[in-house]
């Protein structure tokens, strides 16, 4: 800990940091307690309008109208309808996005879309070397379907990697494990200028940064909903297919939820138009439903603003941690530029896993990723100033107090 600056001076900048943070207000709109909750990238905080909602869901709606409520409580449309509810936070015109099924469903219906599209002679598909494993697990079983041979590469290396073979890139737009942001605009302008379609994986990116889908060209995209848009737990997917692609999206998972006439019943497979031709089989209405609720807390809220927060959050949380934890005992995977950082700080620590046992028995919930890493996760609608002071603070004493093992390595 620094010998000048002790924790009163970090608590008064962030009380101060508090009192002119323009989304504070938003924190009254989740179910919190005195808990610092650092762990909303793997699973938001409940908002308060979403009990309330459910029970008129699953008391009126499923009790009551019962089967009416596909049409009168308009569940048939809730995929495309709360698409479009996602589709600004992501930097997307309405009409591109579906919203239902999993992650890893959504990366495979994507993935096979896009080397469908992609045309004779490219039989590569390039993944994200350091991806999500059930991305990686994807990835692998839709290039043996497609009889394309699967390339891991760092995204840093992915222009130098890409040529005539390539079909598809499938990408993080945020590393899950180090927070680092992957360059989005360039990577896929550098696809688009090999000929491939460039696939995006927006789990820890969507509702924590700006993102631009449409702005950038982006083909297609997937996300989770329960991270940073606070949907809750297995809340619902969604699939962005840009306009452009919509008439070619030839999804491997044809069912009947996207027919063009789903009610017809016929033998014979005919796509609906538009996002639509995402769906597959029948929408998980109670999840969904919720998920509508909760999206209600990003009314009058801009992706800038929540960007700008987390830049600050986490370069307030960085600098406590520099001025408070033992010398040597933590280094931050996280990168400092800005232009390179997600929204979640990961600090590399020795006996990283009783470190965070520690922490969460006092309050302060981050979560640990095997072998030595603490991840900690800032949403900028609920977590404040003084919850990464204290979070720092309180990393701190307990560094103090666990035995160092291995150093953390360089």
């Amino acid at each position: 800990m620094s010998e000048t600056t002790g924790p009163t001076e970090y608590e008064a900048r962030a009380q101060k940091l508090d009192a002119v943070d323009e989304l504070a207000a938003k924190r009254a709109e989740f179910v919190l307690d005195e808990t610092v909750y650092l762990d909303g990238n793997s699973l938001g905080a409940l908002s308060v309008a979403v009990p309330g909602r459910m029970a008129d869901v699953v008391g009126r709606q499923w009790g009551e109208l019962r089967i009416r409520s596909w049409t009168e409580g308009g569940w048939w449309t809730a995929p495309e309808r709360i698409g479009d509810l996602i589709a600004p936070l992501v930097g997307a015109a309405p009409g591109q996005i579906v919203v239902g099924d999993s992650t890893s469903v959504n990366v495979f219906k994507a993935l096979v879309a896009a080397v469908r599209m992609a045309g004779e002679g490219r039989d590569e598909i390039i993944v994200d070397a350091g991806t999500f494993p059930s991305d990686g697990y994807i990835a692998e079983s839709a290039a043996r379907m497609t009889g394309c041979t699967l390339r891991p590469v760092d995204p840093a290396e992915v222009p130098g990697a890409l040529s005539g073979r390539t079909a598809a890139v499938l990408l993080n737009h945020v590393d899950y494990r180090t927070g680092r942001l992957h360059d989005l605009p360039g990577l896929t302008a550098a696809a688009h200028a090999a000929g491939a379609l460039a696939v995006w994986d927006l789990c820890h990116s969507a509702g924590a940064l700006p993102v631009g889908l449409d702005e950038h060209g982006v083909d297609l995209a997937v996300g989770c909903t329960y991270k940073y848009l606070n949907g809750g737990p297995g809340s619902p997917a969604y699939l962005y297919v840009r306009h452009g692609l919509q008439d070619r999206f030839d999804s491997p998972l044809p069912g009947w939820n996207s027919h063009a006439e789903p009610f017809g019943m016929r033998s014979a497979y005919e796509p609906a138009a538009g996002a639509v031709r995402g769906r597959v089989g029948t929408p998980d209405i109670l999840s969904m439903l919720a998920l509508e609720a909760a999206l209600e807390v990003w009314d009058g809220v801009t992706a800038e603003a929540v960007r700008a927060k987390s830049l600050a959050l986490t370069d307030f949380f960085l600098e406590c941690v520099e001025a408070y934890a033992p010398e040597g005992r933590v280094r931050s995977l996280t990168p400092v530029a800005h232009e390179e950082r997600g929204s979640q700080v990961a600090l590399r620590c020795s006996d990283a896993g009783e470190v965070m046992k520690r922490l969460i028995e006092r309050g302060v919930v981050g979560d640990f990723r095997h072998p030595d890493v603490l991840r900690f996760g800032f949403t900028p609608l609920y977590v404040g100033f003084a919850d990464a002071e204290r979070a720092a603070r309180v990393l701190a004493e307990v560094l103090a107090e666990v035995p160092a093992g291995v150093p953390a390595q360089s």
